[in-house]
């Protein structure tokens, strides 16, 4: 039995798709449509103003025309992330008309829900032959995003599949002695000092220090640990375990902006951990989206682990409105237009995203499963048109680019996974 997958990355759409495509659609649907399974995370709310915006956003407050989904399927799509840093941008309204829009069109999805079980849901596609389930989460997103537990009293909250992250700061004694000393000072943790003091709260263990929200460790060396959420953790795992029971093969898609300092291109701890779980508790390969960056390819116990694809269509300056705390948030007049709003993020395009190359570099993996194993995994370079006018950029079409695809093969080989490069295209040594 032999099944071909393919993923892409972050789709932020905001502009129709032309009747008769584009430059480089015809080979880019060719490739998609090509596969059996074919993913693609949509990083928007998908609805005409069917929600209230949120007091925060994602970024970019993401909402498009709802005819955009049919645009997403003319490339030949059939499987969708929903849970990401965007998915509470318009509150629970716009999650579930977002979701209203998605099961007109009978699309096949995974991350958000009426409710935290259905959010936390696998969805199952059928193809021929073959059961494909997916769960969906994000690492990234505003709490009030969160989907709500259907309880015996009272009903769930429409929202997102979140995976929470504990971060721990492991530092050395002079900088410990540092932390207490500011902390002394500036009183941040009065309130949590008193509630001790009243008996409220139990007194920190030795080693441990709260600057605010922040924990420190003492410790021999300065470094950042960061650990799975284990209630999130559990649930997902589970599902995960649940969807394996049920069909034939299982991906996971993770949406997660996080990195280590400053570096777009890091993995963190957190993500490691989980990812290589959800691996042994029987997915086939992890789907990494967010970052709006490459990352490297991992090869792990039999499984692979994408941790970022890049973008797939990016979008964000021809959005079509902002709402009142967008402007307000930026100190500008709320007779600015758009346009206007972007220019003056973006200081006319040279900070940001658009001042960025990585942004619009891009990979999609295609995949081949035989009998259960993964057979097969070639990388394909995308490019969305850095240098084109803000009103054709983001566009995404195959570019066989050997800067895209040595970038790729160098962030795989720190995590000790080999890419060949032959005519364009990347071969995972799997």
């Amino acid at each position: 039995m032999r099944t071909t997958f393919i993923a892409t990355g972050d789709s932020f759409i905001t502009r129709r798709l032309p009747e008769n495509g584009y430059q480089g659609f015809d080979e880019l649907e060719q490739l998609i449509k090509g596969h059996d399974v074919r993913f693609a995370n949509l990083e928007m709310t998908f609805h005409r103003q069917e929600g209230f915006p949120a007091a925060a956003s994602g970024g970019t407050w993401a909402m498009t025309d709802p005819a955009m989904l049919d645009d997403m399927l003319r490339y030949g799509f059939n499987l969708f992330n929903t849970a990401n840093n965007h998915s509470g941008d318009f509150g629970p309204l716009g999650v579930t008309a977002t979701i209203k829009h998605l099961q007109e069109r009978n699309m096949v999805f995974a991350g958000t829900g009426a409710t935290l079980q259905e959010a936390s849901n696998a969805c199952y596609l059928e193809v021929d032959g073959l059961r494909v389930a997916m769960i969906g989460a994000t690492s990234n997103f505003d709490p009030a995003a969160v989907a709500g537990g259907q309880g015996f009293r009272m009903i769930g909250r429409p929202g997102l599949n979140p995976l929470r992250y504990k971060t721990i700061y492991h530092v050395d004694k002079e900088t410990f002695d540092a932390v207490q000393n500011l902390a002394k000072k500036t009183q941040v943790n009065a309130f949590q000092e008193l509630s001790i003091e009243l008996g409220y709260a139990a007194p920190l263990p030795e080693g441990l220090s709260h600057f605010g929200p922040y924990q420190f460790v003492l410790d021999d060396k300065n470094f950042v640990e960061t650990k799975p959420d284990p209630i999130d953790e559990e649930r997902i795992l589970n599902e995960i375990r649940e969807a394996k029971r049920q069909a034939d093969v299982v991906l996971f898609s993770l949406h997660t902006h996080e990195m280590n300092g400053k570096n777009f291109f890091s993995i963190p701890q957190f993500v490691t951990t989980m990812t290589h779980e959800a691996i042994d508790a029987g997915a086939s390969v992890v789907i990494g989206h967010g970052p709006h960056m490459l990352r490297g390819v991992e090869v792990y116990n039999g499984g692979v682990i994408l941790h970022s694809l890049g973008n797939f269509i990016f979008q964000t300056e021809t959005i079509a409105a902002q709402p009142y705390d967008a402007f307000v948030k930026m100190r500008l007049s709320q007779d600015t237009r758009v346009g206007e709003y972007m220019n003056n993020r973006s200081k006319n395009d040279t900070v940001g995203y658009p001042a960025m190359p990585d942004i619009w570099r891009a990979f999609a993996a295609g995949w081949t499963l035989e009998d259960g194993r993964i057979t097969e995994m070639k990388l394909y370079p995308i490019e969305l048109g850095m240098h084109a006018s803000r009103a054709q950029r983001g566009w995404p079409r195959l570019s066989r680019s050997m800067e895209t695809l040595e970038k790729i093969r160098e962030l795989s080989a720190e995590l000790n996974t080999k890419v060949e490069i032959r005519d364009g295209v990347g071969y995972v040594t799997l």
